[in-house]
């Protein structure tokens, strides 16, 4: 991403204090734990589908069934996708401004 575009160029410092290390880290942590429920979510649709293919007696409901599983995946795949991008957006932050905290 390049340097003009990102979301933090409004924060004009050179060096990045403790404070906002300490918001980098929560902001990390924050994503972990929404890849998680992408991916919690994701294997519920696809456990969901397997389920009601195997123990429909409907022919519309395994249809239903069969639908749930793609998007079990897209789910997974998109809490994924989210993930990278924001790991990738918190390195060119802390790659372009450099930290106080030693850490870098």
């Amino acid at each position: 991403m390049d340097r003009t575009h990102s979301r933090y160029e409004r924060f004009d410092t050179h060096d990045l204090t403790l404070r906002d290390e300490l918001a980098i880290d929560r902001t990390l942590l924050a994503n972990e734990r929404t890849l998680l429920a992408y991916l919690r979510s994701g294997m519920a649709l696809l456990i969901a589908g397997i389920t009601i293919v195997e123990f429909a007696q409907a022919g519309w409901f395994q249809s239903v069934g069969l639908a749930l599983l793609p998007i079990g995946v897209a789910a997974g795949l998109v809490g994924l996708v989210r993930y990278a991008r924001m790991i990738k957006s918190v390195a060119v932050l802390r790659r372009t401004r450099g930290t106080k905290a030693g850490r870098g």
